[in-house]
């Protein structure tokens, strides 16, 4: 089942305080990113992260769920109206996210 756009809103308004949070739309489902960096999406309404020694210190009773079928694991936040405790999240995430890849540059013979 596709994600609600009004969910992603909903979401993007609780991530308000947060600089630069970016969202694309991928295969009816929302991938997140922060500073340019993949840190989750929603994914059939749920609002899953990547799991991260700062989401196990923050949410230590967290669930894992699967965003979809064949994927890794993510942690679900539940808590999703408290903006400080989002804001903290994804800024104490940040540093343990994988590198931004670069793009290779496509070369026509």
């Amino acid at each position: 089942m596709p994600s609600d756009k009004e969910y992603l809103d909903f979401l993007l308004d609780q991530l308000n305080g947060i600089d630069d949070i970016a969202s694309r739309k991928m295969m009816g489902e929302y991938i997140l990113y922060y500073r340019e960096k993949v840190f989750g999406g929603i994914y059939d309404n749920r609002f899953l992260v990547k799991i991260t020694e700062a989401g196990k210190n923050l949410m230590p009773d967290c669930r894992k769920e699967i965003p979809y079928e064949g994927a890794k694991p993510m942690f679900l936040v539940e808590e999703i109206e408290n903006r400080d405790f989002l804001k903290e999240l994804i800024t104490k995430m940040y540093d343990e996210l994988p590198d931004i890849k670069k793009k290779r540059k496509r070369v026509v013979k």
